[in-house]
């Protein structure tokens, strides 16, 4: 960091020149070239006053970035990775300190924080506890209470329906459903996921839904091929799946490669999220673009909002979507 004496060194002038000079001193004999000088040399040196330094410091930020997924599920479905890695960086570039809570971590083991972005679904177990280290709370992918607290959403409604648009556009009419189940409060509590009650809505409303053509899993690949091949085998007359993740999409391609079927020849896929491999398997995946990372930032942004500007009403942000065509679909022909 420049000091006064780097400063006048290099303006060829004393110490106490250039400290009358930033100071504003008008009762000095200098001429308006040294006074120009001065300045221009404090600003490249990019030269911060004591009192500056001072107001830098009493504006130090801590916050928790709180992860409902463990480090082994966060790699098995990278979509809360693309989320976390948003927030992190905005935070880098703000010089905002940040400490990382995980799926398991003890709450009581932290510190007060100046505020906290939760990363996922929580219940009231978990935001009680939240409560106890900071009012100013965010939450990302899960908007518990909106009269409360900050958070930022998908629009999940909207993204289904323009996928599944898609798909009948193309002449499809059995679309199955792929997706997984969410559970927080210890487990007791099953969360709503948007993507599945769209959904049945949807299918409902073209008058072709059926219960038994929707499969529940969990949000990996793993359950993606097992959940694909537990479909093509009680489903004969499937033309399309909408799968709600990415990750579960890659596994219902082995399955549908392994039972002879060719993508999108004889079935068309539909995934979720686009994350960074979507594009690159084969053939590559029509999905649903989530901007995750924007999604992060926003979350912090929402944070430094509320704490710098002492907001008190609550914002909800719902991030929009978009529809990847890719190779994983094609039109029916009859």
């Amino acid at each position: 960091m420049a000091t006064i004496k780097d400063i006048a060194s290099k303006a060829e002038v004393s110490i106490a020149t250039v400290s009358r000079v930033l100071n504003f001193d008008e009762t000095i004999n200098v001429s308006e070239k040294t006074k120009k000088r001065i300045f221009e040399i404090a600003e490249e040196l990019d030269y911060v006053t004591p009192r500056e330094r001072k107001n830098k410091k009493q504006e130090y930020i801590n916050i928790g970035i709180v992860h409902w997924y463990s480090d082994k599920e966060e790699l098995e479905d990278p979509y809360y990775l693309s989320i976390r890695l948003g927030i992190e960086k905005r935070c880098e570039n703000e010089h905002i300190h940040f400490t990382r809570i995980n799926k398991g971590d003890k709450y009581d083991s932290f510190e007060n924080f100046d505020g906290i972005v939760a990363i996922g679904k929580f219940g009231d177990i978990d935001i009680e506890k939240f409560s106890k280290l900071t009012n100013n709370i965010v939450f990302v992918d899960s908007s518990p209470n909106e009269d409360k607290y900050d958070s930022v959403v998908v629009d999940f409604r909207k993204a289904v329906n323009n996928a599944l648009d898609y798909l009948t556009s193309l002449g499809h009419k059995e679309i199955i459903y792929i997706g997984g189940e969410e559970y927080i409060d210890n487990g007791k509590m099953k969360v709503k996921d948007y993507r599945e009650e769209t959904y049945i809505e949807y299918m409902k409303n073209i008058k072709n839904y059926d219960r038994s053509n929707v499969f529940l899993g969990s949000f990996t690949h793993a359950d993606g091929y097992r959940l694909m091949r537990e479909a093509l085998i009680r489903r004969k007359a499937q033309s399309a799946f909408f799968i709600s993740s990415d990750s579960m999409a890659i596994g219902a391609y082995k399955a549908a490669i392994e039972a002879g079927l060719n993508i999108p020849g004889d079935i068309s896929i539909v995934g979720f999220n686009d994350i960074s491999t979507a594009k690159y398997i084969v053939p590559a995946l029509s999905t649903v673009k989530v901007y995750t990372d924007f999604m992060g930032e926003s979350a912090v942004d929402l944070l430094l909002e509320r704490m710098k500007n002492g907001r008190t009403i609550c914002k909800k942000v719902i991030i929009p979507t978009r529809l990847m065509i890719r190779e994983s679909c094609k039109p029916v022909i009859e």
